[in-house]
């Protein structure tokens, strides 16, 4: 038989046994508790070296038993899936653009930490704050507008020799504004902010550029002391005037091939480092669209996001897309790795070849040495059954340019069956 004594020190020993089981269970359903992102509107902020915000909002939900987040630009939500949290550490690795977010969760559920963005060889670290239950992005009370900015506006950006002539779009309700810049070699996308007295604010943040404009508006006519602000330490001056009939050059009239030349040819490796030519028995007799991205390019995500949906419209029909990146780096894993990355978020079903060269535009133009030069991304070679090129367009207006990309659109497609219908 077990003595009186020795049972009541057993009973103890489970006693205890379960009371220390039961507070680790507890510590770690708080723990978790804890970095848990709290649900619902956030407001976060990048600070630059000049120690100005760029603003932006996002939405946490609880899906399937992870959280995910929506970052909001206007009309756009570009949903960020990968979210994880180990301790008071949340990580955030943004789908597109090669860069994620290192956070420690704070007092009353904040976030603050780094936006990493990784840019070939090295790392550059933006310092990020966000706060739960924020729905505003730059005042939380702002002032009645003085001015209503809402139409078209032929923008300067930039001095010197690097100075853009763009043009504004921009819809006002009330003291909410929305809109974007076009120019030559795409748009500034889904700009989002507001207009506070005579001041004006916007900002744009997706995983690859970040920016935030400000100015003056003198009256119904002028705004100035613009400053363009983009990513860490980027500023440039900018301002505009209202203009109804502000245009670009014609996409179509800013690339060309070197006189002499008909035709393009290449032969690159694509993401299973199987080689892909331009002369493949694919290609023949086919209307063939060369699309010239990067996968760090927003505007070429945009391009892409149009180009999958059309390709499989128009596949059966006898057209075939190829798309050339150049990459930040000219390391084929490492390209290999954000390519793949952009393949699965657009479930991309044509070849991406990786050049090997670089993004620089100068770069660029060597690997593809028919060309006169490279403007900007991306870049659309249309070449027709006869493998004679066609139009070359420079840039994509994305669908936050609003009637600009619907207009694209339909006259990519009218172009596509006219060189179909051709013998």
């Amino acid at each position: 038989m077990i003595k009186y004594t020795k049972l009541v020190d057993y009973f103890s020993m489970s006693y205890k046994i379960i009371i220390t089981t039961i507070f680790f269970a507890g510590l770690l359903q708080t723990t978790s508790a804890q970095t848990k992102l709290k649900t619902g509107l956030w407001r976060g902020a990048l600070k630059t070296a000049s120690g100005t915000e760029i603003p932006f909002n996002f939405d946490v939900k609880d899906i399937a038993g992870s959280q995910q987040l929506a970052i909001i630009n206007g009309a756009e939500r570009f949903k960020v899936t990968d979210v994880s949290t180990k301790g008071d550490s949340v990580f955030i690795h943004m789908p597109l653009f090669n860069s994620e977010f290192k956070l420690k969760l704070g007092d009353g559920g904040n976030l603050k930490g780094n936006w990493v963005r990784h840019l070939g060889q090295k790392d550059l670290l933006v310092e990020f704050t966000a706060t739960p239950n924020t729905a505003w992005r730059f005042f939380s009370s702002p002032e009645k507008p003085a001015f209503n900015v809402h139409g078209r506006w032929s923008a300067v950006i930039g001095e010197g020799e690097g100075r853009d002539t763009t043009v504004g779009e921009f819809k006002q309700n009330g003291a909410k504004i929305t809109g974007t810049f076009l120019t030559t070699t795409g748009d500034y996308r889904y700009l989002d902010g507001v207009v506070t007295g005579d001041k004006m604010y916007l900002s744009c943040f997706d995983g690859g550029h970040a920016f935030v404009f400000t100015a003056t508006i003198k009256d119904g006519q002028t705004i100035a002391n613009g400053k363009f602000y983009a990513g860490y330490s980027s500023i440039q001056p900018w301002a505009a005037v209202k203009d109804e009939n502000a245009k670009l050059p014609d996409a179509y009239s800013l690339t060309a091939l070197k006189p002499g030349f008909k035709k393009i040819d290449f032969t690159f490796k694509d993401l299973n480092g199987k080689e892909v030519s331009l002369q493949d028995a694919r290609y023949k007799n086919k209307v063939v669209i060369v699309q010239i991205l990067g996968s760090w390019c927003p505007n070429c995500m945009d391009e892409t996001a149009f180009m999958v949906p059309y390709y499989k419209k128009y596949q059966s029909k006898g057209v075939e897309v190829i798309g050339l990146a150049y990459e930040r780096t000219t390391d084929f894993a490492k390209s290999q790795k954000a390519l793949q990355q952009l393949k699965n978020r657009f479930n991309i079903p044509y070849p991406i070849l990786i050049t090997g060269y670089t993004s620089d535009k100068v770069e660029t133009a060597k690997s593809l040495p028919m060309l006169a030069k490279i403007v900007g991304f991306p870049t659309t070679i249309i070449i027709d059954k006869n493998g004679d090129v066609r139009k070359i367009h420079t840039g994509f207006s994305g669908p936050g340019t609003g009637e600009h990309y619907t207009e694209f659109v339909s006259e990519f497609e009218k172009l596509t069956d006219d060189l179909l219908a051709e013998k």
